[in-house]
């Protein structure tokens, strides 16, 4: 039976499962330098054969990566998720935003809601991240989400960082989930202008 894909709505954002339609945001992506970090960029097949896996993902698993869209506009915006493709050694939260929209708060806001699901739905009890010591943006996001190095925690294949996310208990009614969820308002508002570096 195939399996049902939840949909998941945040103020700004609605998160649904991987579809035909969001593949040329996908490709235009992970074709492109913004692949670096990836292991792109990729070629069309490799793209294509990458993609197909987010779907059956879901089918394998029981869950996956989630296509981020716009609440008001529609268009998609990038995708954040579970994912364990064969040789990870845990599930990893993971995310990636389009390039032309990156630095709107988009993969905090999304990422946020979807490690919420996965911990109070999906039975999660702890989440890694899987990230490219390069990757200066994906490291800020892990930080302000809360991860931490782990240094004694199995690596994909030696040559990432693996940050480890705090726990839904640590994270119920905590300091640091009511300052996510206020910068993401501050996201939403309009006439915050963030400063300094460009944060996904």
């Amino acid at each position: 039976m195939p399996v049902e894909i939840p949909v998941l709505e945040t103020q700004r954002l609605i998160l649904r499962g991987p579809t035909p339609e969001a593949y040329p945001s996908f490709k235009s992506t992970f074709t492109s330098y913004r692949a670096r970090f990836m292991g792109g960029p990729l070629n069309d097949y490799e793209t294509w054969m990458l993609y197909a896996a987010e779907i059956g993902h879901w089918q394998i698993r029981g869950y996956g990566m989630w296509v981020i869209y716009d609440r008001d506009s529609g268009k998609t915006l990038g995708m954040a998720g579970g994912w364990k493709p064969a040789k990870w050694p845990e599930a990893e939260l993971a995310w990636i935003i389009w390039p032309e929209v990156a630095g709107h708060g988009y993969a905090l806001e999304a990422t946020h809601a979807v490690r919420n699901y996965l911990y109070s739905n999906m039975g999660w009890t702890t989440a890694v991240s899987y990230i490219d010591p390069k990757n200066l943006d994906s490291i800020r996001l892990a930080e302000r989400l809360g991860a931490e190095k782990d240094q004694g925690a199995a690596t994909v294949d030696g040559h990432d960082i693996v940050y480890r996310h705090p726990t839904a208990d640590q994270l119920a009614g905590s300091q640091l989930s009511h300052g996510i969820e206020m910068e993401i308002a501050n996201y939403a508002d309009p006439l915050f202008k963030p400063k300094g570096f460009a944060l996904d």
